[in-house]
């Protein structure tokens, strides 16, 4: 049984970007050479088979559905504190893993799955037509990761009680190159193949409501945190862009996550990179060498020779950062040499031997950004026309480049030491200044008497109060993004959502 406290130190959503295997990749782009013409695509969205239920272990049973009496024990004999968060169980709470057809990051066909918790019950907010809440996870390094194995997986386990048990059909889609995707690689905030992706998981969901006893309203909302909330947003400007009728969102949010990418990355290239900086950082040239943004001619270009071989596609994998360090595979904290120029004082430790990234690659940079400097104006940020391959791509993939039609929240903490709250604030101006619906919430804000979040707010601050009383302000900048932030950012966006809903 663990505390509250315990509950805030451990949601550990991934990795980072969410929470605290080199060779040729299926489907991908060989190094350096230039894509393919797409192979023929399985109708995008469709089905492969049919779904299936999850059956979950209590207390040696096992269920395929959980009431509401034994849904909270599960949750409280698995993180206790959760109920506290994310309140009492409404629903009984059924959960099934769907498998699509859909693309990766070149175009090329590849297939993924998605979790879907269907609320159901006598009550009056579980047995009518429901709403539906498109979620989407956090970082993580682990292929397996997998949003349906709610057991598990922390993240997985607080959606189903924030969203599910509350009345809220959830589709969560696992994403291109993980549980058991052919995809050999992920493409990690590539706004246009991950919003595919999620777009593709609810066609296929939707799919199958009708076998699983899924009563949609028509009701739809999009949300996630982290490289979630990233994503979020990228699904909303990607239904939008489709001019159709397919897809109404109601309400969207994001939480905590990178929208303004662009000046994030000229932020950590200038000399404040942010922790976990030595995975993203992979992570994302990985992403744009497979999507053809022709990062680099060989891996060597950008990496320090001891981890040029291995580099590509090493992340997700079956390692967690542990190991990939204690196997030389990526420095813990080293991104750029002991030596490199600028450093912003109080990042000292992402500067060092056994570095990541070449010296040359960041001048290259910096000079870039000396020469075509964005974030200029705050209502045209991207007016910057960069020349470096990797800063075109990170202005590719900025967020702050369209108008949100559905009401949209912003939640983050202004103290994350991993994805910077100026990703929240920026984004709100832009959105704002075009008109968008836009509710900025700083969770780590005083609540006043009539704050409609004053709950999450309260609970933020009562549990930053227990961690820093027992274990010190280390404990609490660690916990911060996803433990401190994440579980009560959820609960405000549920809050939201129902605001929105009553409207």
């Amino acid at each position: 049984m663990r505390s509250l406290l315990t509950l805030a130190c451990s949601l550990g959503l991934g990795y980072l970007l969410a929470a605290c295997s080199g060779g040729t990749t299926a489907g991908g782009t060989p190094t350096g050479v230039a894509n393919p013409e797409p192979l023929p695509v399985a109708t995008r969205g469709s089905l492969v088979g049919q779904a299936a239920s999850v059956a979950v272990s209590v207390g040696g049973a096992s269920l395929t559905t959980l009431t509401p009496t034994v849904l909270a024990g599960f949750l409280e004999s698995a993180q206790q504190g959760t109920l506290a968060v994310a309140g009492q169980p409404q629903c009984s709470v059924s959960v099934y893993k769907v498998h699509y057809n859909t693309i990766g990051g070149a175009g090329e066909a590849t297939d993924g799955s998605a979790a879907v918790f269907v609320p159901t019950g006598g009550g009056a907010s579980c047995s009518n037509s429901r709403p539906v809440v498109l979620y989407a996870h956090g970082t993580s390094l682990q292929k397996s990761y997998d949003m349906a194995d709610i057991a598990n997986n922390t993240e997985a386990r607080l959606a189903a009680a924030v969203f599910a048990a509350q009345g809220f059909i959830v589709v969560a889609p696992n994403y291109t190159g993980y549980s058991g995707s052919s995809l050999g690689y992920h493409p990690y905030l590539d706004r246009v193949a991950q919003a595919a992706d999620m777009i593709d998981a609810l066609r296929a969901a939707r799919t199958s409501f009708g076998a699983i006893g899924a009563k949609d309203s028509g009701k739809l909302m999009v949300t996630g945190y982290s490289q979630g909330g990233y994503v979020a947003l990228a699904t909303q400007r990607a239904m939008q862009d489709m001019g159709t009728n397919e897809f109404t969102l109601t309400a969207a949010s994001g939480m905590s996550g990178p929208y303004a990418i662009a000046r994030f990355g000229d932020d950590l290239f200038g000399g404040a990179p942010r922790s976990g900086a030595t995975v993203i950082v992979p992570m994302i040239i990985n992403a744009g060498q497979h999507a053809s943004a022709a990062l680099y001619a060989t891996p060597s270009d950008v990496y320090e020779t001891q981890y040029a071989a291995l580099i590509a596609d090493l992340v997700p994998g079956s390692l967690g950062s542990g190991d990939l360090v204690d196997q030389g595979k990526l420095p813990a904290t080293a991104l750029f040499a002991a030596d490199s120029q600028p450093q912003t004082p109080g990042y000292t430790a992402y500067f060092g031997a056994n570095n990541l990234i070449r010296t040359t690659y960041r001048s290259g940079y910096l000079a870039d950004l000396a020469a075509h400097p964005c974030d200029q104006s705050a209502t045209s940020p991207l007016a910057c026309s960069p020349a470096h391959n990797l800063r075109k791509w990170l202005v590719r993939n900025d967020l702050r480049s369209y108008m949100p039609n559905a009401p949209t929240m912003l939640c983050g903490g202004h103290d994350d030491p991993v994805v910077p709250f100026f990703n929240a604030t920026s984004a709100a101006s832009y959105f704002s200044a075009r008109g968008s619906r836009i509710t900025l919430l700083d969770i780590d804000d005083t609540p006043s008497l009539n704050d409609p979040y004053r709950s999450a707010k309260a609970g933020f601050v009562a549990a930053r109060t227990i961690l820093r009383a027992s274990s010190g302000n280390g404990a609490v900048a660690s916990a911060y993004h996803a433990g401190l932030v994440a579980p009560f950012c959820m609960a405000a966006t549920r809050d939201y959502f129902q605001t929105t809903l009553s409207h």
